[in-house]
């Protein structure tokens, strides 16, 4: 699945099929649903997991939660937009497929 795909995917009402279960919190979230999204990733103990659990505890506010989470990753608190790290994850995680 492409990048674009992806976004395109976003209009659609169900998660696509095949997808890791980080690239389904992301999508989950982009749609609304922060919670939901939370739960999909605390079911993954991966260091993709836990960027995208310190992505949604950032976007969230939980700061000292986030740091947790990106230390687990292995990654360095980010300073972008919310919109350019969920990107930047998608990204990455797409291209690991």
């Amino acid at each position: 699945m492409t990048f674009e795909q992806f976004i395109e995917s976003l209009k659609g009402p169900l998660i696509p099929e095949g997808i890791s279960v980080e690239l389904q919190a992301l999508w989950t979230e982009k749609r609304g649903d922060w919670k939901e999204a939370h739960l999909l990733v605390q079911s993954s103990h991966t260091k993709e997991a836990a960027w995208v659990h310190a992505y949604l505890h950032r976007k969230e506010g939980n700061t000292g939660n986030a740091g947790y989470w990106y230390a687990r990753a292995g990654k360095p608190g980010s300073k972008k937009s919310h919109n350019e790290e969920w990107e930047e994850i998608v990204r990455e995680l797409l291209g690991n497929l």
